[in-house]
């Protein structure tokens, strides 16, 4: 007897979420289950050829996977379903011969990928080894050149694309990320007539916030050819173009020295754990003795967890080349590299909140965001921003602030007795303590 879609789908998950319809005419699945139909032999071809987040993705983005009811901008419901529900199962020796057989007898195609996956690592190389400057440059234009309106219409009037520091749950984000910013702030020390170099500055939303609240003069940097644009604008729109500038350059290219503070918010991540010696050497080099940097990235739960896997979702449509790792191996290479640690947090929860907030303007600007950038992109980031809510939220990534500082000779760190990073007068209840 020849197995059935359903069949197949039986031998290799243990569901208890899904109600799955396939279109040989079977089904298998609870009844009340979230109904999904398996549209066509290509469609079965995305999941075995790619088993988990991957071949999902592309079978989902290429409309072969179609759930029922699901909420394109903002499906963390079914993703939490799905995790809750779907879990693979172990196979036994004695299916395994007629699993095969039903593979086999499919007489598969390589399937089309999505225009949205980025190419495998092997074509990669074409552009160069991981984190060359070339390659770095066409990662970064990946991710973050898909339109400044379209990330107008996620990430809101802010433009700020990283963690936000909810003071309350009930915040606003655009609250949130202002606090973000002033909590850096605070704890780099800012005062009037420093200088602050920002790495990987975005749209210049930390730089303006510096320049206009905190007297400072900044640089800002970035690989992103929008970003660098729309910083440039913003900073002469909003009257601080005298005190600060963004511009289009690899961090590695700024020639300049003695900052009193370093600032890197949401770079780290684009580094490469190999690359993080070099990376906070450099950045220790630019600091005055006595200077902070403040460092705000992603990071694994633990130090012994791999980086993101090559096959899947997030490395071949979100961050090509990304890496994260535990905060325990970025304070080992920023101390290997001569800077003191003076604080150090994680807040991962804000983080669950920040992408809730990101998907909610997603969901709300769909149509519009669906005719800036296309559905297949608007749909991929629905599946990173709610999925990414969902590993924060259940301590699979987390958000870690550590702030160091370049220690003279004569162990002078610039802290004095400081332990807190209280709030400024004018300036109350925003961020964590």
């Amino acid at each position: 007897m020849t197995m059935t879609v359903a069949q197949a789908v039986e031998r290799l998950f243990d569901n208890t979420a899904l109600r799955v319809s396939a279109f040989d005419g079977s089904s298998t699945g609870p009844a009340d289950g979230w109904p999904v139909r398996i549209a066509s032999e290509r469609g079965l071809s995305y999941l075995f050829t790619a088993p988990g987040s991957l071949g999902l993705a592309r079978a989902y983005l290429q409309d072969e996977l179609v759930f029922e009811g699901v909420n394109e901008g903002d499906p963390y419901d079914l993703l939490a379903t799905l995790e809750d529900g779907l879990v693979p199962r172990a196979l036994e020796w004695r299916g395994i011969p007629e699993l095969a057989r039903f593979v086999a007898a499919q007489r598969w195609r390589i399937p089309e990928l999505p225009r949205e996956e980025t190419p495998s690592r092997m074509r990669r190389l074409a552009s160069g080894l991981a984190h060359g400057r070339r390659r770095d440059a066409e990662a970064i234009a990946h991710h973050y050149d898909v339109s400044n309106r379209f990330y107008e219409m996620v990430l809101g009037p802010s433009m700020a694309y990283t963690c936000a520091a909810y003071p309350s749950e009930q915040a606003s984000l655009e609250a949130a990320q202002e606090a973000k910013f002033d909590l850096v702030c605070r704890k780099l020390g800012l005062e009037p007539g420093m200088r602050l170099l920002d790495v990987g500055c975005g749209w210049g939303g930390m730089v303006a916030h510096a320049v206009r609240h905190y007297g400072v003069s900044a640089l800002g940097v970035t690989l992103s050819k929008q970003q660098a644009a729309y910083a440039v604008a913003r900073l002469q729109r909003d009257g601080l173009a005298d005190r600060a500038q963004v511009r289009h350059q690899d961090y590695r290219d700024v020639s300049e020295e003695g900052f009193d503070a370093v600032s890197s918010i949401g770079l780290t991540e684009h580094i490469g754990p190999r690359n993080y010696p070099a990376y906070f050497g450099f950045l220790r080099g630019k600091l005055v003795d006595g200077g902070r940097l403040l460092n705000h990235c992603i990071t694994r739960p633990d130090n012994g967890h791999a980086s993101l896997p090559e096959r899947g979702f997030i490395n071949r449509y979100v961050f090509p080349d990304g890496g994260l790792t535990g905060s325990g191996d970025i304070v080992t290479a920023a101390e290997n590299a001569g800077l003191e640690v003076r604080h150090h947090e994680n807040i991962r929860e804000h983080y669950g909140l920040t992408c809730r907030d990101w998907c909610a303007n997603l969901s709300k600007n769909w149509d519009e965001c669906v005719s800036e950038a296309g559905r297949g992109t608007a749909r991929v980031w629905g599946l990173y921003l709610a999925g990414s809510r969902l590993s924060f939220e259940r301590n699979r990534i987390q958000l870690h602030q550590v702030l160091f500082a370049r220690t003279s000779g004569a162990g002078r760190s610039g802290f004095g007795l400081a332990t807190l990073f209280p709030e400024r007068a004018e300036r109350t209840g925003v961020g964590p303590a």
